[in-house]
């Protein structure tokens, strides 16, 4: 028998995180290890627990969600990250998905979908809201015509930066991870935007989920610990 898929609840609603784990505890292959109320409290929980899954909202008191992603993918990598809020404008969707969340639904989602969803995520597989997933597709329509000529333009380093961009970290956590300057790590995203007639760092990230140079969009990940 594989190993429960184990479940941390973020929502600073305490009538939410209970009806959530009402329903998650009701699955067989599931196990809530946390429920907190807070951004901070996630983080550091899960740094603590490791859970499979995040079920995150994004708007809470203190550390919103999309800063909490972002430092829990930090210190706990594996766990993955589904973002479960009312929100569904651009605002809120792509810092999300930049920060390091794999799935973005609406918390309207039907539970058995909430259930597929949860499954799907401790194997790594995305699943978006239809709407979250529509403005995901035209982003990825408007943005240039950059082909792996263009790509090619890119150093190596500059490569290794647009991948960690493409994970939502920060210049400062680049800088760390690479054991360069933050300015260089400036310099870099510089290039990169420039070389590839990007816009921004979304749009790196989503030329970078396109075009398979990370593994966290397409679905796969490097190994499964129930496999």
């Amino acid at each position: 028998m594989s190993e429960p898929i184990t479940i941390l609840l973020v929502d600073d609603h305490a009538l939410v995180r209970e009806g959530a784990r009402t329903f998650l505890e009701a699955q067989p292959d599931f196990v809530v290890v946390g429920s907190v109320g807070s951004g901070g409290e996630a983080v550091l929980v899960a740094a603590d627990l490791a859970p499979d899954v995040v079920l995150m909202d994004l708007v809470m008191p203190g550390m919103d969600g999309i800063e909490a992603t972002r430092r829990l993918k930090l210190r706990s990598p594996r766990s993955q990250v589904i973002v479960l809020t009312s929100y569904h404008d651009d605002e809120h969707i792509f810092p999300a998905i930049r920060a390091g969340a794999l799935s973005y639904l609406l918390k309207d989602v039907l539970l058995p979908e909430l259930a597929s969803a949860v499954r799907k995520a401790a194997v790594g597989e995305p699943v978006m809201n239809p709407h979250v997933a529509a403005r995901i597709a035209q982003e990825l329509e408007s943005l240039p015509e950059t082909d792996r000529a263009q790509y090619a333009q890119l150093s190596e380093r500059e490569r290794e930066v647009l991948r960690l961009i493409a994970e939502g970290l920060p210049n400062s956590e680049i800088a760390r991870r690479l054991v360069i300057s933050e300015k260089t790590v400036k310099s870099h995203v510089s290039n990169i935007l420039g070389k590839l007639h990007l816009l921004d760092r979304t749009q790196a990230a989503i030329f970078a989920w396109r075009e398979g140079l990370i593994s966290r969009f397409s679905g796969q990940r490097e190994s499964n610990p129930r496999e």
